[in-house]
């Protein structure tokens, strides 16, 4: 009965890889262990931004010169490292909103940083960056 339930469950991870490949989704792994790891693209916003609220998800106020991010699957206060994949540079950032816009999550965008902290790693004027997003230890 076991291996029969560990056949489908290899299966359908495999089922569910070939669509996020097919798709062009991030590549989100998760384990028992609690291990995260996400790559994709990285925006910015900040308060100025269009449809920006003054609070974030979890009620903090917004501030764009803080180190946070909006990212759906991860608890508030979760601290996360954000590493740019073009450049190697890396900033921690803490889990206060939740984003990026749905529509955007599925065309590749898994993280939004705040204007400070997507600075640390790459130039604003582009706007966006290929990341690898995984809990910092």
């Amino acid at each position: 009965m076991r291996r029969i339930s560990a056949i489908y469950a290899i299966k359908a991870f495999l089922v569910i890889l070939i669509l996020f490949a097919i798709n062009s989704f991030a590549i989100v792994v998760r384990t028992d262990a609690g291990v995260f790891h996400v790559e994709g693209v990285a925006s910015w916003y900040a308060q100025f931004s269009p449809g920006i609220r003054r609070t974030t998800a979890n009620l903090e106020i917004f501030d764009h010169d803080k180190m946070t991010c909006a990212i759906w699957d991860l608890p508030f206060n979760t601290v996360l490292e954000v590493t740019n994949l073009n450049n190697g540079k890396k900033v921690l950032v803490r889990v206060n909103d939740r984003g990026p816009a749905k529509r955007l999550w599925r065309e590749g965008r898994v993280i939004d940083l705040t204007m400070a902290a997507f600075g640390e790693i790459e130039d604003l004027e582009k706007g966006l960056t290929e990341v690898r997003v995984r809990i910092a230890e």
